[in-house]
């Protein structure tokens, strides 16, 4: 049965949290995530069962989480540009364990500090933070019931997969109050112990022989590989006879929704491509839409760590141009604007 709620982006997450059946929260205020952590402490102070722990910095939060998950609890966190920095020793260590580490960016605009609401800047510090291959799932939603939609998926493919998982938002998204659609959670993770006293687990991450960890991480891979096919996502609007291709995540993607509307009613054959999960890339789908596109268009609100990941993936030649707005917010108008110049 759907519910619908009056809320905002952090109280989002908190009722997808709740619903999925997650028990612990670690995490250290920061703008503009700190919501996320007084509305946990809110949770925790009316439910006995529920865990709540303000650490002393990021540092100790990413490993808390990591700590927790090994013992059995459904615990996650939450941070935001310096504090995504400071995690990423727990995140590779995660990677390591393979543990099913969940936790929220709210990206911030930077280098360093930065400004403090909003910029898509930290795409590639969620995907390959840290020494590794960024075998994390990344999810990237455009709107509150998406917010909703892949929080529960981060916890569910999380326990299932082991992987770290991430979801990538905002500030905006997350201050913006809207009917948010939060249907009952039926498949929730068991939290039961990684590990436990006089149990035969081995969950290394130090290896003595460069040959063990050469095995490790080819075996991961395929393992990687294996979920990219069951969990990849993207979104494709009135791209059936699209001849621009616009390509955006996030918040940006829900203008460029709005953007290809205003194009096609101008006699402008664009389409939307929206990435929804940045890490596994879906490259086959941005493949089949490139074929009959005659431009690509990328839009985003960093120095081009999207469009670098399109043109990676891209195996079409197809002219690539941009429009790149680091830590700004992109308007509907700025989009139509850019690709009516782009046409003429």
């Amino acid at each position: 049965m759907k519910n619908k709620h009056f809320l905002t982006g952090s109280e989002t997450v908190i009722k997808a949290a709740l619903a999925v059946g997650a028990d612990y929260f670690f995490g250290y205020p920061i703008t503009p995530g700190t919501e996320l952590l007084s509305l946990w402490a809110r949770e925790a102070d009316r439910e006995p069962r529920l865990g709540f722990l303000q650490t002393e910095d990021e540092i100790a939060a990413g490993f808390a989480v990591v700590g927790a998950v090994l013992s059995g609890r459904l615990a996650f966190t939450a941070t935001a540009g310096p504090g995504t920095i400071l995690m990423q020793d727990a995140l590779v260590m995660a990677e390591a364990m393979r543990v099913p580490f969940v936790a929220v960016i709210i990206q911030r605009g930077g280098p360093s500090s930065g400004t403090v609401i909003y910029s898509q800047q930290e795409v590639n510090l969620a995907i390959y933070g840290g020494n590794g291959e960024g075998m994390r799932l990344v999810y990237s939603p455009s709107n509150l019931d998406e917010l909703y939609e892949h929080t529960v998926k981060a916890f569910q493919n999380a326990w299932k997969y082991r992987f770290p998982t991430l979801v990538l938002t905002d500030g905006f998204l997350m201050k913006t109050r809207a009917g948010v659609e939060t249907p009952e959670v039926k498949e929730k993770p068991q939290n039961k112990p990684l590990v436990k006293l006089g149990a035969d687990v081995h969950l290394p991450n130090i290896y003595t022989f460069e040959e063990d960890l050469f095995k490790k991480v080819t075996a991961d891979a395929k393992d990687f590989e294996a979920m990219a096919k069951k969990v990849t996502e993207a979104e494709s609007y009135k791209t059936a006879d699209a001849r621009v291709l616009i390509v955006a995540h996030g918040l940006v993607g829900a203008a460029g929704k709005v953007a290809v509307d205003v194009l096609r009613a101008q006699n402008i054959k664009a389409g939307l491509f929206r990435p929804i999960t940045l890490n596994p890339f879906p490259k086959k789908q941005l493949n089949q839409l490139a074929k009959k596109a005659k431009k690509i268009i990328v839009i985003e609100s960093s120095l081009g760590q999207l469009e670098r990941m399109v043109k990676a993936n891209l195996e079409v030649a197809r002219p690539v141009e941009h429009y790149l707005r680091p830590a700004l917010g992109i308007e509907v108008e700025e989009i139509i604007k850019f690709v009516k110049t782009s046409v003429s």
